[in-house]
């Protein structure tokens, strides 16, 4: 795992240098880049991971050379929802205007959210369940829940060398991997004019639903891994 702050410079982060060498998103490959204070970092800089989130690649051009580095990495982003980080805490006052917590959501675009497959709320921890005796799920059954999902995902894609896991898929795999059941159609369906959304993210849907019902064990995409990754949709919030 890479860890990376916002104090980090555009070349650290994607690499360059007169000579260009890697930078972070290359160190990163195949494993996990952790962006700390998502909404801290230039704008300038998170435009332009975009490439590489969608090309599994980054180029960098000099005048005399261009070189070319994988980065196919898993990306997880942390950030607070405006300046002062309490907007929609149950305890906290949030301290922000409107505006100011509009301009702050703002410095992530439309077409990099559209990128980001997963956004979770993580709410504040109330103390009882701090200090509640009882455990959640061993993590070794979660181990094991993803090292089933990954086999399956092995055998799905033996024919395809480049293929490693259902991130990878295209538009064609997409159509021949990800069969849905009737409902589950007309369910993305009514997403797709209701939420508007664009043919990036139909497929990205699609991938984590087929991911999803890996996970369950489904052989076909049900209703519940579609509803599932939908509700998964970057989303601003309402201020």
């Amino acid at each position: 795992m890479q860890i990376c702050y916002h104090t980090i410079s555009e070349a650290g982060l994607v690499g360059g240098g007169s000579y260009p060498r890697p930078g972070e998103i290359t160190l990163a490959h195949r494993g996990i880049l952790f962006l700390d204070e998502f909404l801290e970092f230039g704008t300038h800089t998170l435009e332009v991971l975009r490439q590489p989130i969608e090309d599994k690649f980054v180029t960098i051009s000099r005048a005399k050379v261009a070189l070319t580095f994988p980065a196919s990495f898993m990306l997880i982003a942390a950030m607070n929802p405006c300046p002062c980080g309490y907007l929609g805490d149950p305890v906290h006052r949030c301290t922000c205007s409107d505006s100011m917590i509009r301009n702050y959501q703002k410095r992530i675009s439309g077409p990099l959210l559209d990128r980001i497959d997963i956004h979770l709320d993580v709410p504040r921890v109330d103390y009882d369940k701090l200090t509640d005796a009882r455990r959640g799920e061993p993590s070794a059954h979660v181990q094991n829940r993803v090292e089933t999902a990954r086999a399956r995902q092995r055998e799905r894609f033996k024919n395809s060398p480049r293929l490693h896991s259902n991130a990878d898929m295209g538009a064609s795999e997409i159509r021949d991997y990800c069969e849905m059941q009737p409902d589950t159609e007309k369910l993305i369906n009514a997403t797709l004019r209701q939420m508007q959304l664009s043919a990036r993210a139909y497929h990205r849907i699609l991938k984590l639903s087929r991911t999803i019902a890996d996970l369950a064990d489904h052989d076909r995409i049900e209703v519940v891994d579609m509803a599932e990754s939908i509700q998964y949709r970057p989303r601003r919030l309402n201020v």
